[in-house]
């Protein structure tokens, strides 16, 4: 759940006599809804635990939350105290696969030649790991093409509630789709790297770094921000706060 809604209900659920507690993931959505208590951490989206692979990070980080319980007496928002999981930021990290720049006058084009040079080791990691995190949107991993195809087709359409169109089973309607696309080529792309070696793995900023850097994945993605900022429709601008990273978006924020 958000990290708004996650506030809302801890509300209504303490009004019924149980102490809650919740861990937030942006700030400005907490301070809005005005949980009873929020630890704040400063992890990327969909990580509120820090380090997907670090089970003692992930305990340090949950007894902060419900620490809370013990010491907030009144509705608070309190700062994650410790450092940052142990991965390797920008400036310390550089993609060890060399897309280079692709030849093509179309975005699709761009973005499917892209899509064509991971896809080898894409499927290492899911055959290494036996998973996957690919099909948010609905698409199965070998449909990874017909996903690149209707997030590249969104920056010309007619409309931004229209389905794409395809042989896919697309899981949710337009425009709240383009937001589990986007989620779908960030999983796509992110598990391609982990194939790659080295010791310790790229941070969120790292590896946005990269993808805003010089992908036609980064430009894709800004290109459909900017589409969907044309719209001029609320929830097509919600899905764009969901779809960039903040501070990628035109040197501010998407949302």
């Amino acid at each position: 759940m958000c990290t708004g809604a996650v506030g809302a209900l801890t509300n209504f659920i303490e009004r019924a006599g149980v102490a809650c507690t919740s861990i937030s993931l942006i700030r400005e959505q907490s301070e809005a809804v005005g949980p009873t208590r929020a630890l704040w951490v400063p992890f990327a989206l969909g990580r509120p635990l820090g380090s997907a692979e670090d089970p003692e990070f992930q305990k340090n980080v949950m007894r902060q939350a419900f620490g809370l319980l013990e010491t907030a007496t009144e509705p608070t928002i309190a700062d994650y105290a410790g450092s940052l999981p142990e991965e390797a930021g920008p400036g310390q990290w550089a993609c060890p696969l060399n897309l280079g720049p692709v030849v093509d006058d179309t975005l699709t084009g761009r973005l499917l030649a892209e899509v064509g040079r991971l896809k080898t080791w894409s499927a290492q990691t899911r055959a290494v790991r036996g998973r996957t995190l690919f099909g948010v949107s609905g698409a199965q991993p070998d449909q990874v093409d017909d996903v690149a195809r209707a997030l590249a087709s969104v920056v010309e359409a007619d409309s931004i509630t229209d389905a794409p169109v395809g042989e896919v089973d697309w899981a949710f309607d337009m425009p709240l789709l383009v937001r589990h696309l986007a989620d779908d080529m960030r999983t796509f792309y992110h598990e391609a790297i982990a194939a790659q070696p080295g010791s310790v793995a790229p941070n969120h900023d790292a590896l946005n770094d990269w993808i805003f850097g010089g992908t036609a994945l980064g430009e894709t993605l800004l290109a459909v921000a900017d589409r969907l900022t044309a719209a001029d429709n609320p929830m097509a601008n919600l899905v764009r706060g969901l779809l960039i990273p903040e501070g990628r978006y035109r040197d501010g924020s998407a949302f």
